[in-house]
């Protein structure tokens, strides 16, 4: 028997002082767009441990995790996006495979309107929401947020 069950999508909100690190796709879906360092979760790992991959991998970056930001269900697209918050080592960043760009952007640098995909968002303004808190409860349904196309 075979079981259709969603995707485990795994990323950080990797942050240099008060900079963000984003990631332009290379890939499709959404190329072109900017995103935090996110993808699938691999088995056999961790879910910490596929954030700090996926960081590496898309982005160059070496990276510590803090904590969990948020657990987003996307039930229409079978996926659960689970975000951690994170610190880069150093300001090191290279473009991955997956990524044509890669930049740290301040508040008011983010590419807003450019942005790949909804939980992006998400994991961005609960991350500012909760810079400078230390302990805090993760997100874990999407916030009540319009999403434009």
């Amino acid at each position: 028997m075979a079981y259709a069950n969603p995707r485990i999508v795994v990323g950080a909100v990797a942050t240099w002082q008060d900079r963000v690190l984003l990631a332009k796709r290379a890939i499709e879906p959404r190329k072109g767009y900017w995103t935090i360092p996110a993808g699938f979760l691999e088995v056999g790992e961790t879910v910490a441990a596929g954030a700090v991959r996926e960081t590496w991998e898309e982005a160059g970056a070496r990276i510590a995790v803090d904590r969990l930001l948020g657990i987003y269900n996307l039930p229409h697209i079978g996926q659960v996006y689970m975000v951690y918050r994170a610190q880069m080592l150093s300001p090191t960043f290279s473009i991955g495979t997956e990524s044509e760009d890669v930049g740290l952007f301040g508040w008011d640098e983010i590419p807003w309107s450019d942005l790949a995909f909804p939980a992006v968002q998400w994991a961005l303004r609960h991350h500012r929401e909760r810079e400078g808190v230390a302990d805090f409860t993760p997100f874990a349904e999407p916030p009540t947020l319009h999403w434009e196309r």
